[in-house]
């Protein structure tokens, strides 16, 4: 299907060379400042013609809010944005509309729905605009309440891998991330390296993958559903659901599995006075479980580790048969990425956004259901912004207009203050 999430939902739609791609999002909720402003950032970094590392196809990725906010403000109700493809062509894969491509989707779409886009894969990559717009508002609402960040970066590319030393899981920024552009490694030392595998892939007209490591720092406890939506079980789908992954792994992962149970554990201690509150009473001294236990979040940071295959559209000939069984040979045209762990990052953030938002929403509705005074509260928020007054919402109102460049905003302040009912006290 294409919607994902159950409190907090997600639905994209678009092909890679139709009018436009995007997303429906519901479940945000109300009175959250937000506008393109908030979202464009993680859209520029996943967009294609970065480098001479991704496909040439040069698309700006601009998003336009549609609907679900109001002078800069969510509504509480859906959020519908886009982005327009402006960069099409799919006249280049005119050559491949006879053979389907191997390792690529078009032979399983064709069985499943009797019919594929001959224009350059379908939904492909290109679907995963409307996943990081969407995350984008998940990631800006997990910040502003729980204190939440969530990096990732580029662990290994071909069988050139980050050592243990190279990046600090616990300080890491995005920022340190975007300098190491454009393979994303955040390790300055290792940036060459990936950079010739991803090159000698390229220039032999074929392809490369890697794995994507992930940080969820600031993590409350008490987040995820047993028994079959436990924590992991849910980015585990998140993450696979992105296209050309293959593996994923959370704390210690496989490398667990050659370890004793002594060694593995990890042992709990007291957390100190004003240490990260809501992360619960204790605190563990190593973070072999990846920050969830029983399908839980434990308070600790969640870490894990995603493995994306080498991308299946290459410039090389290759072996392949028509879809009516007739022996041939295709070499892919059109432009297309030599690797893609180095564009999937952002993505990775936003499916990882969408997932512990949803787990939020769910765990605040459990705990406003079940009043209990003894249970550190998982979901205690940050401080919050008051509401607006009628002068700074105006203000607000123009600078949408300004950004948006529709000219002069008709709103009136004093006009608005006597339609609408007072809000409701904000609860603490």
């Amino acid at each position: 299907m294409s919607t994902f999430g159950t409190h907090f939902r997600v639905t994209t739609f678009g092909e890679s060379h139709c009018f436009g791609v995007g997303c429906i999002v519901d479940g945000v909720p109300p009175r959250m400042d937000l506008c393109e402003a908030d979202i464009q950032p993680q859209l520029t970094r996943r967009r294609p013609g970065q480098s001479k590392l991704s496909t040439p196809r040069n698309e700006a990725d601009k998003v336009t809010i549609m609907s679900g906010t109001e002078y800069g403000r969510t509504l509480g109700t859906p959020i519908g944005m886009m982005v327009r493809n402006k960069d099409q062509r799919p006249g280049d894969y005119k050559t491949m509309s006879a053979h389907p491509r191997p390792s690529h989707a078009d032979y399983t779409y064709h069985e499943k729905y009797g019919t594929h886009s001959r224009s350059g894969g379908g939904r492909s990559a290109r679907e995963t605009i409307g996943r990081v717009a969407a995350g984008a508002i998940a990631e800006k609402w997990l910040k502003e309440r729980f204190g939440v960040e969530i990096v990732a970066w580029v662990s290994s590319v071909g069988a050139e891998k980050l050592g243990d030393d190279e990046v600090n899981i616990d300080t890491i920024t995005r920022a340190e991330v975007d300098e190491t552009v454009p393979v994303r490694c955040a390790a300055p030392g290792a940036v060459d390296r990936f950079t010739k595998v991803i090159q000698d892939a390229r220039d032999d007209h074929d392809s490369i993958g890697g794995t994507v490591r992930c940080v969820c720092r600031g993590m409350p406890s008490g987040w995820g559903e047993p028994c079959f939506d436990k924590m992991e079980a849910q980015l585990a789908h998140a993450m696979l659901s992105i296209p050309a992954t293959k593996g994923f792994e959370i704390g210690s992962g496989f490398g667990g599995c050659e370890m004793r149970g002594s060694a593995h554990n990890d042992a709990f201690a007291a957390r100190e006075d004003g240490e990260h509150e809501q992360g619960g009473r204790l605190r563990t001294l190593t973070n072999n479980s990846g920050g969830i236990q029983g399908g839980i979040t434990n308070g600790e940071a969640i870490t894990f580790r995603i493995a994306f295959k080498p991308p299946a559209t290459i410039g090389k000939e290759q072996a392949t048969a028509t879809y009516t069984g007739e022996e041939g040979t295709l070499a892919s045209k059109g432009r297309h990425d030599p690797c893609v762990v180095n564009r999937a990052i952002p993505i990775v953030e936003a499916m990882a956004a969408l997932v512990l938002a949803d787990a939020a929403l769910g765990q605040l509705a459990r705990d406003a259901s079940a009043p209990r005074t003894d249970k550190p509260a998982s979901t205690t928020p940050l401080p919050q912004k008051p509401l607006p007054t009628p002068e700074e919402m105006a203000a607000a109102a123009a600078k949408v207009d300004a950004a948006s460049g529709s000219g002069p905003s008709s709103w009136d302040a004093k006009a608005a203050t006597a339609a609408e009912p007072p809000a409701k006290k904000q609860k603490t």
